[in-house]
This record gives C-alpha cells, structure tokens and sequence, in this order.
C-alpha cells in the first residue's frame, strides 16, 4: 500500500503547488552558490519528510492501538469508505465541519513564524521552514493520515507519510526553480484526477479489509495456529 502513499503525494502535489507553492518559490536560497542552493533545497525537503514522518507516527500508533483490539480489518474498511465519502461529499457541506476551525491559533502561529524563517538565511532556517510547512493543513494530507492510521503499525505509518511526502517532492522542487509555472487549464485537468484517485484508494482499502485472500491487494487475514497434538499420559503425570 505504500505506493499509493508516493502516488497520492504526486498527484496532490498539482493541489499543493496553490497552497505551499508559493512558499517555496520565495525560499531566501543562497543562489550564487550551486551547491549551497541544492543543500538548502535538501533542508527545506527534509523538514517537511521529518513532519510528515512524525504524524504518521503518531497516527500509526492509534492504528496500532485499534490493532491490539482485533479491530485492523474493520478499520481499514472503515478509512477507505471515509476517503470516499469525503471525496464524493461537496466541499460546501464539509466546510461547515472543518477540522481546522478549532485550531486556528495554532496555524496563526504557524504561517508567523514561517513569514519569519522566509527573511532569514541562517543554516536552520531550511530545516525549520521545511518542518513547519508540513504542519499546514491539507485535505490531501489528511487523506494520507487515514492511510497512515489503516495500516495499523507505527512504522508502516510513519513509512506511509513518508512515502506520501517524497511523492511530492518533484513537483516542489520544480516550483523553487520556475515558480508558477503551470498553467491553469493543465492544473484544473490533474486536480480534477485527483478524486478519482482519492476513491481508487478507498477502495483499495476496503479491499485488503475484506481479506479476499488476493496476494498484495487483500491478504487472508492471519490466523493463529494452536498446536493440539499433545500426550494424554503427560497429563496424568
């Protein structure tokens, strides 16, 4: 499932370019210097990687705990309905329930001190621009966490997040170099595959729910084999 997490990330990029275009595009890079540049470059791509590494982290511990309850085939089937119906849902009715909303201050804070980090060039500061752009809120990341959390393990959890920022990593670079440099048509064309893809990957979800016994797609659910063979006259011991 982890390639879904790179494709989803490569896609969405088309949709992120709106949002988080634009800061990398005005990344304060050292652009005398080739290598200095690409190293800068590297940082900003490293602390976003370290974000998203660490909420998915977090979030494939909740998976874990769901796991430990028997719960992981009906979650997974539970997510990729929810990534469904949240991409087939009209935005205007799910903007009523933003799960932004009560963490306003918080994402204040946020873009200040990333308005901040923009007009310094201290070694950090790539890092630390990098870091806090991967706390923003994204619709296409907060699909990736639900992949994060059906996976139900910490370390496939945070590799899923992981997987979902080096998919976006092409198109950001590109936006460093040569800023907004798709055209309007060409992006409405691809943001528009992307709910088709978003769905594709709710029911690939459902699908390794059910445990059809499809290799990759729907393993067998695992079970626990108890050994009976077993002495009687060990028993009357």
């Amino acid at each position: 499932m982890l390639y879904t997490a790179f494709l989803l990330g490569l896609l969405g990029s088309f949709h992120c370019i709106g949002m988080c275009g634009p800061i990398a595009f005005m990344l304060p890079l050292d652009r005398t210097n080739a290598t200095t540049k690409y190293g800068q470059i590297f940082l900003y791509h490293f602390g976003r990687l370290v974000t998203y590494g660490t909420i998915g982290l977090c979030f494939g511990l909740i998976g874990k705990s769901l796991n430990l309850f028997g719960f992981q085939q009906q979650l997974s089937i539970i997510i990729g309905i929810t990534m469904i119906l949240l991409t087939l849902v009209p935005s205007k009715f799910l903007n009523r329930f933003s799960i932004s909303k009560p963490f306003y201050r918080i994402i204040s804070k946020i873009k200040n001190g990333l308005g901040n980090q923009l007009k310094k060039r201290t070694p950090d500061t790539f890092f630390t621009i990098g870091f806090l752009n991967g706390w923003l809120p994204c619709g296409l990341v907060y699909m990736a966490v639900f992949g994060a959390i059906a996976l139900g393990d910490i370390g496939k959890g945070s590799l899923y997040m992981l997987f979902f920022g080096l998919g976006t990593i092409p198109l950001m670079t590109s936006a460093v170099f040569l800023g907004n440099f798709i055209t309007g048509k060409v992006r409405q064309r691809i943001r528009s595959m992307i709910p088709v893809f978003v769905v594709l990957i709710g029911f690939l979800f459902i699908l390794r729910g059910l445990g059809l016994g499809i290799p990759f797609l729907s393993p067998a659910p695992a079970m626990e084999v108890v050994n009976a063979n077993y002495n009687c006259d060990d028993l009357s011991q």
